[in-house]
């Protein structure tokens, strides 16, 4: 059988680059050698794309661009190529399948999967729209709302206009949401540049430092409750995992307590009522239909101390670290790193038939 030449996309311009490394180093030691060959393209900061051939630690380390060379995803849907950079030549090389293993801005959020439809290369995950939706936290609280998916109160702003309008901002989160909230970037992940903000000081100095990651603020009321997190699979045909708990010490789970905080932890599978969890489950699907999802999503929830289930938000490429949920949840479904990497090239190749015939 013919191998498949699938190329894992990682790292990025995002302020989740590390993260991202990470989870593309998993991902390509969990791919099955005797059934793909697998290409790890790599781009820097810069926005610099190369063709890695250094090892998985190198990329996992985030050392890789030593060992690298220009390289460019061809976005001429007749070549379905990438195009190596070979002395003053560029080699073409065709491609079966990406992986875009990039979480965040330029990656996680419809661009890259814009490329690739252009192209016409089949890759895993949410296409275009879903992908942009869901990593707008407003868009995706929009959408939320209109399906009648309970979840917390929120407000957002226009961060460029701070300087001017902090103080009506501030009137009105403290009339919605009260003290405390939380203060996000409507477009970031791994918890990059969210707050906690107890008083109007606190909320001043929140607004500004989000304002830094995007041009869209979003406050939250903060609920003081249990975070639980659930995995989907699956195009049409969905596959909803079991329940999942994020247990930490930290004030909440930013991006220490997930990546750096040795005490925070995972339970699996969540210690919750039957129902909550059913309900986790149900709004799972929900949600992953009203973005108009496909290939994978984590979904993440909190729970009130009086069982009441709360949708928070959906990850349209989780974190496939060494203490990502996602694959965590699927190995306590008998599912390998291997089998769940087999399953979402099968589904990539599956949408793609669908899109082009």
């Amino acid at each position: 059988m013919k191998k498949l030449t699938v190329v894992v996309l990682f790292g990025g311009q995002s302020s989740e680059h590390e993260v991202s490394c990470m989870s593309a180093a998993n991902m390509i030691a969990a791919l099955d050698e005797e059934k793909y060959d697998v290409l790890p393209v790599g781009i820097t900061k810069k926005g610099n794309w190369r063709i890695c051939h250094g090892s998985v630690d190198a990329i996992r380390e985030g050392r890789w661009e030593p060992y690298s060379v220009d390289a460019i995803l061809s976005p001429d849907a007749s070549r379905k190529s990438l195009l190596k950079l070979v002395g003053s030549k560029y080699k073409e090389i065709p491609v079966d399948v990406v992986i875009p293993a990039l979480h965040g801005a330029w990656g996680e959020d419809g661009t890259v999967q814009g490329l690739l439809e252009l192209a016409q290369i089949p890759y895993a995950g949410c296409g275009v729209l879903s992908s942009a939706v869901s990593m707008d936290k407003v868009y995706t609280k929009l959408i939320a709302k209109a399906a009648k998916i309970p979840m917390a109160k929120f407000f957002w702003c226009d961060g460029r206009f701070l300087a001017e309008t902090k103080e009506k901002v501030m009137d009105q989160a403290e009339k919605k949401l009260g003290y405390p909230c939380f203060v996000k970037p409507a477009n970031s992940g791994s918890s990059v540049g969210v707050s906690k903000a107890k008083n109007r000081e606190e909320l001043e100095k929140a607004l500004f430092y989000a304002a830094k990651y995007d041009r869209k603020v979003i406050m939250e009321e903060a609920i003081d409750g249990r975070e639980f997190e659930c995995a989907v699979l699956g195009n049409e045909d969905k596959h909803i995992s079991g329940i999942g708990e994020i247990v930490t010490t930290a004030e909440f789970y930013d991006y220490d307590a997930k990546y750096h905080n040795a005490l925070s932890r995972t339970i699996i599978p969540g210690e919750a009522e039957a129902e909550a969890l059913a309900q986790m489950r149900k709004i799972s699907e929900k949600i992953y239909h009203a973005v108009d999802a496909s290939g994978l999503a984590r979904v993440d929830f909190f729970m009130e101390k009086s069982g009441r289930v709360l949708f928070n938000e959906l990850n349209t490429m989780p974190g496939f670290t060494s203490i990502s949920m996602y694959p965590m949840l699927w190995e306590e479904e008998g599912m390998s790193k291997t089998e769940l990497m087999d399953r979402l090239i099968a589904l990539a190749l599956e949408r793609d038939n669908g899109i082009h015939g």
